[in-house]
């Protein structure tokens, strides 16, 4: 019987996090964390999945609330915020808190996880943004913070080859979830979901690079609307 990989996947409670659970719920075994406690111990029992609550401008506490896990197999970096606006005009809270959330999460928590991953041989997913390739007036600290997730990546890739782990970056476009309905706000634009690639295609996409056969890896996926 083949072992179930272990699959931490960060933002769980969110549009793509939740997709995301749902679609890896019958080969993986998740261990999902979030901030929204109710809506992440909804998603845990409706999927089977293990909570995790963390709490990601504090990466000092990552150590030990991770003490406890067992396995990992893969992780899958969701979470992220955003906060539009142009650089003339936002403060250095706003950069700090971004970055935080965005960049040194992500990568604190994979270096306390990483000995577990080595050992599986797994996957590291970060989930980027179009954002991760260019960059508009009014997305600065949100394009800077992808531009650095893009970076963590693709040195992490780099540097895990020789141990067996594989690094995906994926480049979703404008997705149909609750931070895209709030930058549309920010926007003063409307939100029209229709228009919007759905949170299940993306999870489609990244379910396809963690089970992806070991001699095939998918460094970077962009996924955009398709055509109406």
């Amino acid at each position: 019987m083949s072992v179930r990989p272990v699959t931490v996947v960060t933002g769980a409670a969110g549009g793509i996090g939740a997709a995301l659970a749902r679609e890896l719920a019958a080969g993986h075994d998740l261990i999902l964390s979030g901030r929204n406690v109710g809506a992440l111990e909804a998603l845990c029992a409706e999927v089977g999945g293990t909570p995790l609550v963390l709490d990601l401008t504090r990466p000092e506490s990552f150590e030990a609330a991770l003490a406890g896990l067992g396995r990992v197999s893969n992780v899958v970096h969701n979470a992220g915020v955003v906060e539009l606006g142009a650089v003339a005009e936002q403060p250095h809270a706003v950069w700090s808190h971004t970055l935080a959330v965005n960049v040194v999460a992500p990568a604190e928590l994979t270096r306390l996880l990483l000995p577990r991953v080595r050992a599986e041989r797994g996957s590291v997913v970060f989930v980027n943004s179009g954002a991760g390739l260019r960059a508009n007036a009014g997305w600065g600290s949100y394009a800077a913070s992808k531009f650095a997730l893009k970076a963590l990546a693709d040195a992490l890739r780099e540097e895990e080859a020789a141990h067996g782990v594989r690094v995906t970056s994926v480049y979703p476009g404008r997705t149909a979830t609750p931070m895209q309905q709030k930058v549309r706000a920010q926007e003063g634009a409307p939100y029209t979901p229709e228009s919007f690639v759905r949170p299940e295609s993306v999870a489609a996409l990244i379910a396809f690079a963690l089970n992806a056969p070991r001699d095939a890896l998918l460094p970077d996926l962009s996924v955009r609307p398709g055509p109406q």
